[in-house]
């Protein structure tokens, strides 16, 4: 069982940066594939990016490549998205979310457990 809590959301200016966080609970952190996904009204929830449990495999949206760099830090049980040089578009609710297997890293049902999400506004 793991737990996700993310942080970091807010509201930011257009070209502006913002570094989400999600903490995990267990022992097993390491063990983990982690992802970000996001969310807009209205829509699907979307992929964002992913880091394999070792951290030696990452893979981005086409939307956030260049921009966005997601990290890991399993001795604090973290991970994190930065996101940089933002545009209205990347508005949305942000959800972190962890797999035990290697699955379709870009489809939401690859994933077992989701964070309750975080708010990102930009604005023009």
């Amino acid at each position: 069982q793991v737990q996700l809590v993310e942080s970091g959301g807010g509201l930011v200016q257009a070209g502006g940066s913002l570094r989400l966080s999600c903490a995990a609970s267990g022992r097993t952190f390491s063990s983990y594939n982690m992802g970000w996904f996001r969310q807009a009204p209205g829509k699907e929830r979307d992929f964002v990016a992913r880091i394999s449990w070792n951290g030696a495999r990452v893979y981005y949206a086409d939307s956030v490549k260049g921009r966005f760099t997601i990290s890991r830090d399993n001795a604090k049980n973290t991970v994190y998205l930065q996101m940089n040089s933002l545009k209205p578009e990347d508005t949305a609710v942000y959800y972190c979310a962890a797999t035990y297997y290697s699955g379709t890293y870009y489809y939401a049902t690859s994933y077992e457990y989701w964070g309750q999400g975080t708010q990102v506004t930009v604005s023009s």
